[in-house]
């Protein structure tokens, strides 16, 4: 199957967004979601926008929260509109926190979305535990 010009794009903005949150590259990570974005983590309530999961951030880095690395394997991108593509993959991370540190093996769905200036940004968020078996 070939991938689309979209799809690329997607998969090359996403790697560089994963890159951001591994080096806890606050302003950087946020820039790639549009403002109105939703979030759906597991820990969390939903956040209804970038702005309420800024708050979020800062409130975990307040209690010592920080992203020491992180890799995203299992990588797809599915244009499913002329101006949406929805990307997909595994993600694993190394967190440190009060508790100290911690590995993370998730899944994650991204919805790109390409804005009137032509950029790819995240507007729809949502993470899960991979499950064992996987």
């Amino acid at each position: 199957m070939n991938s689309t010009a979209a799809e690329e794009e997607v998969l090359a903005r996403a790697a560089d967004l994963v890159r951001a949150f591994g080096a806890h590259d606050r302003e950087a990570y946020f820039a790639f979601f549009d403002p109105a974005a939703t979030f759906v983590f597991p820990t969390e309530p939903l956040l209804g926008s970038r702005a309420a999961y800024m708050d979020a951030w800062a409130s975990w880095e307040a209690s010592g929260w920080r992203v020491l690395s992180c890799t995203s394997t299992e990588r797809r991108a599915d244009e499913v509109a002329a101006d949406a593509v929805v990307f997909t993959h595994r993600v694993r991370s190394t967190t440190r926190d009060a508790g100290g540190e911690h590995e993370l093996d998730e899944r994650e769905t991204i919805v790109f979305s390409r804005g009137d200036d032509g950029a790819w940004r995240g507007v729809h968020e949502h993470l899960s535990a991979t499950p064992e078996e996987a």
